[in-house]
Order: C-alpha cells, then structure tokens, then sequence
C-alpha cells in the first residue's frame, strides 16, 4: 500500500500484512493502548519511505488512555536490523483503544522528543495511530514529523 505525504512530498510503502500484524498485536492488548517502534529506510532522494517491520519495547505502562515504552535492552536488536537488511528505526507506533487516530498534546511532545534525542538519527520520525476495538482494526492514520508538527499522509 502506498500512501502520501503532500506536505513533505514523502511517499510512505507499507504491506498490508505488516499493517495487520501491527494490528492484531493492539487489539490483543485491548482496551489499554500499546505499541513499539518501526522499522524501514529512506529511498537515496528521501522521497519515499518503505516500513518493513516493527520492534516490541521490553518494557511498558499502558492503559486505556496511555502508553509510555522504553527503548532500553533494544540497542542490540536496532543494530542487527541495520547491520542485517540495513535498515533502521524510523518511527512509532501505538493505538487508541475505541477512539480516533487524532494524535494528543501528549503523543506530538513525544514526537519532538525523540525527534530532538541525540540517539535518533532522523529528524523527521513516523507515528501511526491505530484505532481499535476489542476484535477489530477502525481506522488508522500515519503522520510525518517536521518542525514541531505532525501532518497526515492521505
């Protein structure tokens, strides 16, 4: 599936099976949030964008209207992706149990953070919110961060 960003002009490439996979996982842990990182690359010209995986954190806190992971124990895993296929993290993802894919304050400063952390080589990370029910993927909503913002690819 391919969908776009006309703000940045980024095309975003992801497998519908990844995205199910992502979604199956939400739903399980319905009716709290959760999520992880994701994992692609950039074409040479960084006008499109291919998802090829995700991570799970080891550690979280969730609940229905919150979710906070950590990244610490994963370095080795990111490193492996990168030095194996080459490809590196690139974004967030998470759901919203039975709401909308509408990102909060709380989701856009985490953005700024990770996009400001010194350990984050991209300045212009993903997020994909997931609305989901207790069987069922609602809706989804992939954003590009740029400059303090978060715009929605269509």
């Amino acid at each position: 599936m391919k969908i776009k960003n006309h703000t940045r002009k980024v095309e975003l490439n992801i497998d519908e099976n990844l995205l199910e996979d992502i979604a199956s996982i939400g739903i399980k842990h319905y009716p709290n949030e959760f999520g992880g990182f994701l994992i692609g690359e950039y074409s040479n010209n960084f006008k499109n964008l291919n998802i090829t995986d995700f991570i799970l954190p080891n550690s979280y806190k969730g609940s229905p209207y919150l979710f906070e992971r950590s990244a610490l124990g994963l370095e080795e895993k990111f490193e492996n992706i990168f030095k194996e296929k080459g490809n590196y993290y690139i974004g967030e993802w998470h759901t919203h149990p039975s709401s909308s894919t509408k990102f909060s304050k709380t989701d856009l400063d985490a953005m700024i953070n990770i996009a400001n952390c010194e350990t984050v080589t991209i300045k212009n990370p993903i997020l994909l919110i997931l609305s989901v029910s207790k069987t069922t993927l609602n809706h989804y909503t992939f954003y590009i961060y740029d400059d303090k913002k978060l715009t929605p690819y269509e």
